[in-house]
């Protein structure tokens, strides 16, 4: 659990690259810069966590390339104490980008594995959601909604209605939907009814399933 100046010099670069790609959003690249991102991966895999790509992690899924969490966390523009509801925990990395931004984080994990290494993990380097939560990321989190954000990182084939349901008035909901390739689409809620719809370019997400392993 070493955290090193050559790491925070690799986070520094990797800060930059995603700046020159059109991240913009001063605390997104803050959290870059201060989330080690070597810690989340495989450490005989180290050498690649600071490079912009995404990389495999147990249970058949991936870590995110870093971009693409600075895109979804730049389009969310979460602001602080804001109640965040991330579906896919996966490694964690995300979820630890949102606590950087001060958000109030629920997060939902359907692969057992990764709930219980992921659960245990961010916690001990300083990253506590207020809630980890072992389901099935289509039926939300109804309990808590409304939401004033929700993410969700991994490709969905179509979007679930429920997670449109528990979307405040003025929240956004940002998901990737398609099969082979996602376009990444945010939701606006502009009343009970009405959602405003926008594309923001193609991403590749591992599958989102249903259900829990």
């Amino acid at each position: 659990m070493r955290d090193t100046t050559k790491h925070q010099g690799l986070r520094n670069q990797l800060a930059n690259v995603l700046e020159a790609k059109g991240i913009t959003d001063e605390q997104v690249l803050k959290a870059i810069r201060k989330i080690p991102r070597h810690l989340f991966i495989d450490s005989s895999f180290e050498a690649h966590a600071y490079q912009d790509k995404a990389f495999p992690i147990a249970a058949q899924q991936t870590i995110s390339q870093p971009y693409t969490v600075a895109f979804q966390s730049q389009v969310l523009e979460i602001l602080p104490n804001e109640k965040v509801l991330e579906i896919g925990t996966g490694s964690g990395y995300q979820t630890a980008v949102l606590l950087e931004l001060e958000a109030e984080v629920y997060t939902i994990e359907r692969q057992h594995e990764l709930f219980k290494k992921t659960s245990l993990f961010l916690p001990k380097i300083g990253y506590k959601p207020k809630r980890f939560i072992f389901g099935d990321g289509y039926i939300g989190l109804k309990e808590q909604a409304p939401f004033d954000k929700i993410i969700v990182t991994a490709g969905a084939p179509f979007v679930p209605k429920a997670l449109l349901a528990q979307l405040k008035v003025g929240g956004r909901l940002l998901i990737p939907v398609g099969d082979e390739t996602q376009m990444m689409t945010l939701f606006i809620r502009k009343s009970v009814k009405e959602f405003e719809k926008h594309e923001l370019g193609d991403f590749k997400f591992v599958p989102m399933l249903e259900k829990k392993n």
